[in-house]
């Protein structure tokens, strides 16, 4: 069974940093991309950062320049710098990753359970 983790919720000033991790647990044969989401009530998830296969990195316009996604080489910790936070970063931080449970299997995409991130102004 795999489990993902995240943590480093908190809240934090305007103008702060924070940063989050993802810790994947249990058996597998590998991990491709990964992926930081957020979402607030009433809206739908949007994708915040990702990180290839290839550790290849793309952001939101709205987080450019403000974070870095990054993980471990064993690709099973994930990170999200978060700098210069505003309120608009309040939201549920959720972090995702594709993986093949065998090898030559397709890969499936696993989510975190969400972590919360409160910007105060």
């Amino acid at each position: 069974q795999v489990q993902l983790v995240e943590s480093g919720r908190g809240l934090v000033q305007a103008g702060g940093s924070l940063t989050l991790s993802c810790i994947v647990y249990g058996t597998f044969s590998s991990i491709s991309g990964m992926a930081w989401y957020r979402q607030t009530p009433g809206k739908q998830r949007e994708l915040v950062a990702q990180i290839s296969d290839g550790d290849e990195t793309s952001y939101a316009d709205s987080v450019k320049g403000r974070c870095t996604i990054s993980r471990d080489r064993a690709k099973t910790t994930l990170f999200l710098q978060m700098n210069s936070l505003t309120p608009e970063d309040t939201a549920v931080y959720f972090c995702n990753a594709h993986i093949r449970m065998a090898a030559y299997a397709p890969s499936h995409i696993f989510w975190g359970q969400g972590t919360q991130v409160t910007v105060s102004s």
